[in-house]
């Protein structure tokens, strides 16, 4: 018979996002993960088998959080100019307002362990195919409606703008002047005149 665990996995998830976000995946030994999760060694084990389990379990758990706060912002009515404004500014303030200046969780591993995981990056891949077509299907409605005037494909205006989101994830970890963000996000959002 089974034993039931002791903890909630979705908080011990949430621990784990921290300290991987922290000291990033190769950063953070067992013990750390013991140590920050408040679970036993063999708990961990019994039920993610290993650090590269949690990781990925972790990251998971990281885009889907994230994923539901894009379908909620996309979702709601409005311009397609404010919803990306919406969107530009939720990734700007979330990164602003991290006194250690982590960047993104996603990026970090896109950095760090997806060159040589599969796994990681097809998490990765998934996740940035998922935002480029939320931008997609923005710009599309706004260019079917005649807000978005610009002549340039909507694939392509979706992909530069979620570069532009991926580069201000790598700019956070070494800058927090909100004018710099500022200026991204206002010349960001020019090319969809």
């Amino acid at each position: 018979m089974a034993r039931t665990k002791d903890f909630d996995e979705n908080e011990v998830l949430g621990k784990a996002i921290q300290l991987f976000w922290h000291k990033g995946y190769n950063g953070t030994s067992m013990q750390d993960l013991v140590d920050g999760l408040g679970i036993s060694r063999s708990s961990l084990y019994d039920t993610y088998t290993d650090k590269h389990t949690l990781f990925v379990k972790a990251l998971e758990s990281y885009q889907n959080t994230g994923a539901a706060k894009i379908r909620e912002i996309i979702n709601n009515p409005g311009s397609a100019k404010g919803t990306v404004k919406i969107l530009l500014e939720l990734a700007t303030n979330d990164l602003l307002g991290d006194k250690q200046q982590k960047g993104c969780f996603m990026v970090n591993a896109e950095v760090e362990v997806a060159p040589h995981d599969a796994e990681v990056n097809n998490l990765v891949c998934k996740n940035d195919q998922q935002m480029e077509e939320a931008f997609y299907q923005i710009i599309q409605k706004g260019k079917d409606n005649g807000e978005i005037k610009n002549p340039q494909d909507a694939k392509a205006l979706a992909r530069f703008i979620f570069n532009s989101v991926k580069g201000m994830r790598v700019t956070a970890k070494s800058s927090t002047d909100k004018t710099v963000f500022d200026d991204i996000i206002a010349l960001t959002l020019s090319t969809l005149d």
